[in-house]
C-alpha cells in the first residue's frame, strides 16, 4: 500500500511517500481502508520531535491520528463490527496513523459513520470535535445559562466548541479574526471579539463561569484571561498554563484529548441531523502531504484540510 512516513524527527522534508506492506490486524483491532484523514497541528508536533519524550514513536511512523473509513479485516476477538461498515475514529497518537491507504485502529476507538456526513468531510471531526466536547463539558462542566469565552473560536477546536456551547444554552463569546468572524457569529456566539484590534482581556465582558483557552498564548496574555473567570469558575486550557493559579477557587486544567467512541458517534450523528456543522477549508491528495506539512510550519495552513489517499 501507499503511505506517507518519516524515518527521523524533522520538517516537512523528512515526509517521504512509500510502498509499504499493507498491515494485518492483530487481537482487538480492524483494518481501515482509508477514505480520509486530516491534518492535526500535533500532527507537526510529533513529526518535528517536540513531543518526542512524552509520546516517544517507533520509527519510521505514518502520521494522521483521524480516519474516515471502510472496515475490510477484522483481528481476534473483534465482534460488533463487520466488513463494509463505514467508520472514523481518533486514533492513538502514538501509532502508526492514516496517511496511508490503510490503517489498524483500536475496535473500541471506532465510531459509525452514519448516513448524511459526506465521508471525506468526517475526517475533519474526531480529533478537534472531541477536543472541543472534552474541554467544555468533561473539564468545564458548562451548562445551560452560564458564561463561556472560547479563546481561538476561528479555529478548527474553537469553532466546534462554539456550536457546542451554544447548543447547550450557554452565553458564548468568541474571538476571531476578521476572516472567520461572520462564520463563528453563525455558529451561535452572541460575542465576537476581533482578537486583532483589541487585547483579548480588554474587549472580552466577563466575568466568565468557564474560559477555554485554544490559543498559544505569552505567559501573560494567559494569566489575564484567567482573571476573566468568574470566583469559583473554571479555566480550561489545550495551550499554555497560567503562571501561577488566579485563586479565588478558580480551577485551572490543562487538558489533552482523548479518544472517546460513544463521543464520536453523538458528534457524528449531530452532523448527520445538521445541528452540527463541519468546516473543512481544503481537500487534498496524499501526495501533497509534506507541502501541507510545510505550509503549517510557516504559519500559512488556515482552517481544516483533509488528506484523500
Amino acid at each position: 500500500m501507499k503511505a506517507v512516513r518519516y524515518r527521523e524527527y524533522g520538517d516537512s522534508t523528512v515526509l517521504v511517500l512509500e510502498e509499504i506492506p499493507t498491515p494485518r490486524p492483530g487481537p482487538g483491532q480492524v483494518l481501515v481502508k482509508v477514505t480520509a484523514t486530516s491534518f492535526n497541528p500535533a500532527d507537526a508536533m510529533l513529526r518535528a520531535g517536540y513531543l518526542s519524550e512524552l509520546l516517544p514513536l517507533e520509527l519510521p511512523h505514518v502520521p494522521g491520528v483521524d480516519v474516515c473509513g471502510t472496515v475490510v479485516a477484522l483481528g481476534p476477538g473483534v465482534s460488533g463490527w463487520a466488513e463494509g461498515a463505514q467508520v472514523a475514529a481518533f486514533l492513538p497518537l502514538n501509532a502508526d496513523g492514516a496517511s496511508a491507504e490503510y490503517v489498524l485502529a483500536p475496535a473500541e476507538d471506532l465510531a459509525p459513520l452514519p448516513r448524511g456526513v459526506d465521508p471525506v468531510d468526517a475526517a475533519a471531526l474526531p480529533g478537534v470535535g472531541l477536543t472541543a466536547w472534552q474541554a467544555l463539558f468533561e473539564h468545564g462542566g458548562l451548562t445551560a445559562g452560564q458564561r463561556v469565552l472560547v479563546n481561538g473560536a476561528g479555529g478548527a477546536v474553537g469553532a466546534y466548541a462554539v456550536q457546542y456551547a451554544h447548543q447547550v444554552g450557554a452565553e458564548v463569546s468568541a474571538t476571531a479574526g476578521p476572516r472567520s468572524a461572520e462564520r463563528i457569529r453563525g455558529y451561535g456566539a452572541d460575542q465576537v471579539i476581533d482578537y486583532t484590534a483589541t487585547p483579548v482581556a480588554e474587549a472580552a465582558k466577563g466575568p466568565f463561569d468557564v474560559v477555554v483557552n485554544l490559543v498559544p498564548t505569552t505567559p501573560e496574555d494567559t494569566d489575564a484571561l484567567a482573571e476573566l473567570v468568574a470566583d469559583g469558575g473554571v479555566f480550561v486550557t489545550a495551550t499554555t498554563p497560567p503562571t501561577a493559579g488566579p485563586g479565588r477557587e478558580v480551577r485551572v486544567v490543562r487538558m489533552a484529548v482523548r479518544s472517546d467512541a460513544a463521543q464520536l458517534t453523538e458528534l457524528l450523528q449531530r452532523a448527520a441531523a445538521r445541528t452540527l456543522r463541519i468546516h473543512v477549508t481544503d481537500r487534498r491528495p496524499l501526495t501533497e502531504l509534506a507541502a501541507v506539512h510545510a505550509e503549517a510550519d510557516r504559519g500559512a495552513l488556515t482552517g481544516k484540510t483533509v488528506i484523500t489517499p
